[in-house]
């Protein structure tokens, strides 16, 4: 059967991330994005289909480089509210001992569904919880990334430096090394697909300096380098963890990481807010991408992430909502908003502009994961559209489309296309119903705070 072509045309206002003359519009192929077209251009040849996107403003499918699925389960749970982050993860952890594959599955789900309805089509995670019945998280994953028609790089996380040894979490869930390399191996073999196009991917990515060994960190990066994969973990989120560092190991976060072999461009590290001027030059020469997670760290109290720095340094910079315990929304468009506002407040106004951001939430984001084929807009890309529409009171009176969405706070997609395919159509997910899901999650994150 021949393929359909698709006219996306003439839309109110285009971001490509690359500069790129695409007031006419695009034509979609194959999945992919087969021309790009100027103003007052027409397709090459006949298209089956025409989308008119005069009423949308048109966007690459934003990327999300760092979460935790599993924490919608515990979005606003008082004991929390108000606390930093290690005295927040102490009073979590004995909650989060007792996910099971279920609650898993649907935390997941909504995470997914509500990036999806935010203009995001590709989603990192870092998983790292496994108490008993529940080593197969990540299989569990796979199956909704797949369910949703989304884009997602799994990563296994571990947990191997328990109370009794010096590190945060109880012991109930952390694990072997033994253990954690095995399946770390077993899940890149079934699941990590490659090249172009690539819909799962699998990382690896011990959880933390204050909750995994040396040793551990040490073999993870050998076992990537050995089945070319990426790695990522949390690094400088706060002045509590480079205390930690210090005191454990006799090293700032960075020195440490360079100890255990992961200062490289195979690595991207959540957050990154407190490094010296040293240290940010050498993780730009290391090409080592930063995840950029405004909200939470500002709900944390944690500190801002020195992008500016970073980015002429040579790390590239992306955005992550973080976990939904910590932000406490799964939404792209407005974590852009949020690093927007934030990081003028560190550089001012001039230097942080709509487009910088969209791109550290696009191509920016897509660079981290190690991949070419999404985050922009061109000839040969995959076709990963977010649609958003300024029909809306809050857009009433904006005059420039593209500033308008982030400035008068658009929170919701219009429409979604991920690999050439409608995912999302009049800002409801294909396939899903979010009512009845809606109603599941509630029930069992009451079940998960109850025990």
């Amino acid at each position: 059967m021949a393929a359909t072509r698709i006219w996306i045309k003439n839309p109110l206002a285009i971001f490509t991330a690359n500069q790129l003359d695409a007031a006419g519009g695009l034509v979609i192929e194959n999945g992919v994005i087969a021309e790009v077209l100027g103003a007052g251009q027409q397709p090459s040849r006949p298209c089956e289909r025409t989308f008119d996107a005069r009423e949308h403003v048109v966007l690459p499918g934003l990327i999300n480089t760092h979460h935790h699925f599993y924490q919608t389960l515990t979005r606003a749970w008082a004991p929390v509210v108000n606390q930093p982050l290690f005295p927040w993860l102490k009073t979590l952890y004995p909650v989060w001992a007792r996910l099971t594959p279920e609650k898993l599955a649907l935390a997941t789900k909504v995470a997914l569904a509500e990036l999806l309805l935010s203009g995001c089509s590709t989603a990192a995670d870092h998983h790292y919880l496994f108490p008993g019945g529940l080593e197969n998280a990540i299989d569990v994953q796979v199956e909704v990334v797949r369910e949703l028609g989304m884009r997602a790089m799994l990563t296994r996380g571990s947990m191997s430096l328990g109370e009794a040894d010096g590190g945060l979490p109880p012991q109930q869930t952390v694990q072997q090394g033994e253990v954690i390399l095995a399946d770390s191996q077993r899940l890149i073999g079934a699941y990590h697909e490659r090249g172009a196009g690539a819909q799962i991917q699998i990382a690896l990515a011990p959880c933390s300096p204050f909750s995994v060994t040396q040793e551990i960190m040490r073999a993870s990066a050998e076992l990537a380098g050995k089945l070319d994969v990426r790695l990522h973990t949390h690094l400088a989120e706060t002045l509590d963890e480079e205390d930690f560092c210090l005191q454990r190991f006799g090293l700032r976060t960075v020195d440490y990481l360079d100890s255990v072999g992961w200062l490289g461009p195979r690595t991207w590290l959540a957050h990154g807010i407190h490094f010296n001027p040293d240290e940010i030059a050498r993780l730009g020469a290391a090409g080592t991408g930063i995840s950029h997670c405004p909200s939470s760290n500002m709900r944390l109290a944690s500190g801002i992430c020195p992008t500016l720095e970073l980015a002429a340094a040579g790390a590239p910079i992306g955005l992550g909502v973080d976990g939904s315990a910590s932000n406490d929304a799964s939404n792209m468009i407005l974590e852009a908003r949020q690093a927007l506002y934030l990081q003028r407040l560190r550089y001012g106004a001039e230097k942080i502009t709509p487009e910088l951001v969209l791109g550290w939430a696009s191509q920016g984001s897509a660079q981290l994961l190690g991949r070419s084929d999404i985050g922009e807009l061109a000839i040969g890309k995959q076709a990963d559209l977010a649609l958003f529409k300024l029909d809306e009171l809050r857009f009433s009176g904006s005059h420039d489309p593209l500033s308008a969405l982030l400035l008068c706070g658009a929170d919701r997609a219009d429409r979604m296309m991920i690999g050439g395919t409608w995912r999302v159509i009049d800002g409801q997910i294909e396939g899903l119903d979010l009512a009845q899901l809606i109603a599941d999650h509630r029930q069992a994150a009451k079940q998960l705070i109850a025990g």
